[in-house]
């Protein structure tokens, strides 16, 4: 059985506003071509529909602390509060703990659709405690779609279980298909009650995975392959992984960039192995996207993150917290269902007003001279849509406008510069670092801007504009692409001036 490939069939030139196959769809709805039962399995899976990321959140709980395997790149930590990376969490919690944590943020956070166990271990490493786990959840909260995320070790002898519970979705990670490179990522695994090292457990894991994933697709699961890109040791071969697991009938692939900074305390990190950059991540999803759809806007979130894709509510949510809260699960879910049943209208309606006046790139007929693609940044707290000013955000999502269509490329992470409400008070320091992060993009969108942003942005090249807020963000994407040429802003790339970091 091989599933439909999200993208897969267009592979000429997109509608207006369609989804391009070299990346993740956010004009047209990127869901229409799928059968319904996919489609019901995705539109409201924050990881699994760019759209859906904008309205819905998701949960993880760190039930599963032991790990089969030994990455380069992986240091998990616990009681852990001020770092946002896989493997990281601050509670270690029990099954009972983790149900009576889900249920609570449900009943708290209605647009909360999915629960994802993913660490900080392997949860395939610990069946007992994952699957005790997803059996109560199954029984005492059927809305809420179950996930886990694994190395694929494991799964092979567990697929039939999984298969036993509400679970439609697998992410696993495959950062190889060559033992050679993958000695290079993986110093050891854990098998048969012994650890194998270098090529040939490297040799084992690849093998387990492969098979792992086929027996997935089999049973009509979805899976996400996610793929950490190290330069120097696997940037060149994650198109052949991408090919190998499309082949296999993967569903998503998620290239996300290494995280190594020394302070982690990972083996990639103390040896000053470097994360990718910018543009050398765009240029292999770019690449891998060929063969694969790409998800794009992944977050490489901690094991316990709450929240929006971009945000983490744990804090609101710990133990000590919920442990006396009686929660109604039952008017829980009456309630679950209303707003869900809101924010399906919203997205309906701004479907049909996107049919109605979105900006087709394609039928402005720009020449090819002045046709060339222009990333624009946005300050947005989620709806889909340019609400926030550009002091207060934590991230901007980076969109790529061209002369046939505006598609989501990634999100650029920031440090907060500004705290207060209408304006922002001193921070150059961190106001020049959120500019260097921004390096490539030529516009800014956002509700607000400031003064001393405002001609900062324009002294590094970029454009500030906040005559768009509140609109839908592909049409104001469109609208000042088409004002980009109109003015002839798009006859050649303007020289990049970002000041140096201080």
């Amino acid at each position: 059985m091989e599933l439909t490939v999200l993208g897969q069939s267009q592979t000429t030139a997109p509608a207006a506003g369609g989804c391009a196959s070299s990346g993740c769809g956010s004009n047209d709805d990127q869901l229409n071509h799928l059968p319904e039962h996919i489609r019901a399995k995705v539109h409201n899976h924050p990881c699994y529909s760019e759209e859906a990321h904008h309205h819905y959140a998701r949960m993880h709980v760190a039930v599963a602390p032991a790990c089969n395997i030994q990455c380069h790149y992986c240091n998990r930590k616990y009681d852990c509060s001020n770092e946002s990376r896989p493997g990281v969490v601050s509670e270690l919690l029990t099954p009972d703990q983790a149900v009576k944590k889900v249920m609570t943020v449900a009943a708290n956070i209605p647009q909360m659709t999915v629960l994802g166990i993913a660490g900080p271990g392997d949860p395939l490493a610990n069946p007992e405690r994952t699957f005790d786990t997803f059996r109560q959840l199954t029984e005492k909260a059927p809305d809420i779609k179950l996930c886990v995320s694994t190395n694929g070790l494991a799964l092979p002898e567990l697929v039939d279980e999984l298969c036993q519970h509400n679970i439609d979705h697998v992410t696993m990670t495959i950062n190889c298909v060559d033992p050679d490179i993958g000695a290079q990522i993986y110093p050891w695994i854990f098998w048969k009650n012994r650890r194998v090292y270098g090529r040939k457990g490297a040799e084992i894991l690849i093998k387990q995975q492969q098979k792992g994933l086929q027996m997935l697709v089999d049973r009509g699961i979805l899976v996400k392959v996610n793929s950490v890109m190290i330069p120097g040791v696997n940037d060149k071969h994650l198109e052949e992984v991408s090919k190998a697991v499309k082949a296999k009938g993967a569903f998503l692939h998620n290239v996300m960039p290494l995280i190594a900074e020394a302070e982690h305390g990972t083996f990639y990190g103390v040896m000053g192995q470097r994360g990718p950059t910018h543009d050398e991540l765009q240029e292999l999803q770019d690449a891998c996207s060929g063969d694969m759809n790409m998800m794009r806007h992944c977050r490489q979130c901690r094991a316990d993150a709450v929240g929006m894709l971009g945000e983490d509510r744990g804090d609101e949510f710990t133990m000590d917290k919920i442990e006396a809260v009686d929660v109604d699960y039952a008017a829980a879910m009456v309630k679950r269902a209303e707003v869900h049943a809101a924010i399906e209208a919203t997205l309906a309606a701004k479907q049909q007003k996107k049919n109605e006046t979105f900006i087709s790139l394609s039928s402005l007929s720009i020449p090819k001279k002045e046709s060339r693609p222009v990333l624009m940044a946005i300050a947005t707290s989620g709806g889909g849509i340019i609400n926030q000013h550009f002091g207060h955000a934590r991230e901007f999502l980076i969109y790529e406008a061209n002369a046939h269509d505006v598609r989501f490329i990634s999100h650029r992470k920031t440090d907060l510069y500004c705290s207060g409400d209408d304006t922002c008070g001193d921070g150059e320091s961190v106001l020049q670092k959120t500019i260097n992060a921004l390096k490539g993009c030529e516009v800014v969108l956002c509700s607000k801007i400031g003064y001393e942003p405002w001609g900062m942005l324009e002294e590094a090249g970029i454009i500030p504009n906040g005559e768009h807020a509140m609109e839908a963000i592909e049409d104001a994407v469109a609208a000042v692409y088409k004002e980009m040429g109109e003015k002839g802003l798009l006859d050649k790339k303007p020289e990049t001036k970002q000041r140096a970091t201080a």
